[in-house]
């Protein structure tokens, strides 16, 4: 990643990111194997399938993706049994892929194109026993604490929140040297205006670069998320963390991990690095 050498304003980081991720959008379609979902009904994501063990069983719960893009992890939770199934996206043709993944594969998905902080605009307070964000979302988030609250205001009582996100030491990480070694760069703890990269190539394979490749990012440390959780009136009940993550996000410097498909570690001595992490909450 390349960082410009000043912070992003506050007021232009929604539609920089905006435009982003409706740039992706085409190529994430190319390249997420989505004719799996579409040839094998009981097909998962690979972020699901890792999830699995620590998810627990979601049947009969009434469940919302926030941040879902082009809702293949949405479609696994259909899959897993949930009663009902809400993803919501603030980029229009990311859910318009989504509804037609939907829609070929026979999954009865409610889409809703919303930024999350305004979830509550479009959604019934109080209606969902799961909330669900996957890996990579809270990082285009300036507040987690906004954020947390959403999802407290989302959840039933005694609803849940799951998340598997980057850890935010990778978020912090440089690009590699030469020698493959990495180090800190990067805000490891939530600043204003976020950090602004230029990023020509999204995180599956393609050859034209991105229409839009400014983005501005956001780390949130792990403190301020546990903080934020617990002053929304949640209980985290699980937390682990882990030493992969489903992408490769510094190149020569990572591998694919054995018998894990889709997942990657630090080439050497993965145990350095912790990439990303599960949390689970409970509304009080």
């Amino acid at each position: 990643m390349n960082a410009d050498a000043h912070r992003g304003r506050g007021d232009d980081y929604l539609a920089i990111n905006l435009a982003n991720w409706n740039s992706r959008v085409p190529h994430h379609v190319a390249g997420y194997g989505l004719d799996k979902y579409r040839s094998d009904p009981a097909w998962l994501s690979e972020v699901v399938r890792f999830d699995l063990p620590r998810l627990g069983d979601i049947r009969n719960l009434d469940a919302v993706h926030l941040q879902c893009h082009i809702g293949s992890d949405t479609l696994s939770l259909a899959r897993l049994g949930a009663r009902s199934v809400t993803g919501l996206d603030f980029s229009q043709p990311a859910l318009d892929a989504a509804a037609q993944l939907a829609a070929d594969t026979g999954a009865d998905i409610r889409w809703v194109c919303s930024d999350v902080y305004r979830a509550l605009d479009v959604l019934e307070p109080a209606s969902f026993d799961l909330v669900y964000t996957g890996v990579g979302a809270l990082c285009w988030l300036p507040s987690v604490r906004q954020w947390a609250e959403v999802v407290a205001a989302l959840l039933r009582s005694g609803g849940q929140l799951f998340i598997r996100e980057g850890h935010p030491v990778l978020w912090s990480l440089c690009d590699p040297r030469d020698d493959e070694l990495v180090g800190i760069e990067f805000p490891y703890f939530e600043i204003a205006g976020g950090t602004p990269f230029v990023e020509e190539q999204t995180y599956v394979d393609h050859e034209e670069p991105l229409e839009s490749p400014a983005i501005i990012s956001f780390n949130h440390g792990l403190s301020e998320i546990f903080n934020a959780l617990w002053d929304a009136g949640l209980t985290i009940t699980a937390f682990e963390e882990h030493m992969s993550v489903p992408w490769n996000p510094l190149g020569a410097a990572f591998i694919e991990v054995p018998d894990v498909p889709g997942e990657y570690q630090l080439r050497e001595k993965p145990e350095r690095l912790a990439a990303t992490y599960t949390l689970r909450a409970r509304k009080r």
